[in-house]
């Protein structure tokens, strides 16, 4: 039986790396892993999803795929596996068409995003994944201290910023990953603190 999952880590635990790994493994048995991301998602280009280790493929966005879908089901006859990046910017029907995609097309889907925002508040997608998912899995990082990271700071001018608008896109110069009490201390590394 195929399963909906949710893959979930901070900022830099490599979640967009799994995912394009993930496809590789499927491309290589010769069988056809629909790569999406949504269109909200525009850092490295139009229909480019890219790894920070540089590692990159074309991709669809999720809107026109759940879009082509419902005017043709067969396209899902095709389909091996569906892979999702930043799966956290979908709205819960999105989430809930891909759940019923795995249930009565028998097709796994893999999501991969951030289960919450720089607040530690959860996203719209990442809360609907966690009540639907047959699986959850955390890809685990670290906190410059080195215990376990499970916030994602928003940065700015070397200070961990409270306020502002949920979604801001950005990566390494506007967020980091932070263990529990640093996140609430609002402590960066030195190199943050002198660096952004």
């Amino acid at each position: 039986m195929a399963k909906l999952y949710f893959r979930f880590g901070v900022m830099g635990s490599s979640k967009t790396a799994n995912a394009l790994m993930v496809r590789y493994n499927y491309a290589e048995k010769e069988k056809n892993a629909i790569l999406l991301k949504p269109k909200l998602d525009s850092r490295d280009g139009e229909k480019i999803i890219k790894s920070r280790i540089g590692i990159e493929s074309n991709c669809i966005f999720i809107e026109d795929f759940l879009k082509d879908v419902e005017d043709d089901k067969t396209i899902l006859h095709h389909c091996s596996c569906i892979i999702i990046d930043e799966a956290q910017f979908m709205k819960t029907k999105q989430a809930e068409t891909f759940a019923y995609i795995v249930d009565y097309y028998n097709i796994p889907v893999i999501c991969y995003g951030l289960k919450t925002d720089f607040k530690g508040e959860l996203f719209e997608g990442s809360r609907r994944l966690i009540e639907l998912c047959d699986v959850i899995e955390e890809i685990p990082t670290v906190c410059w201290c080195g215990c376990k990271a499970k916030f994602n700071a928003r940065i700015s001018e070397g200070k961990v910023l409270r306020d502002g608008e949920q979604v801001q896109l950005g990566g390494n110069e506007s967020y980091v990953g932070l263990c529990r009490k640093h996140y609430m201390e609002g402590v960066l590394s030195e190199e943050n603190r002198n660096n952004r």
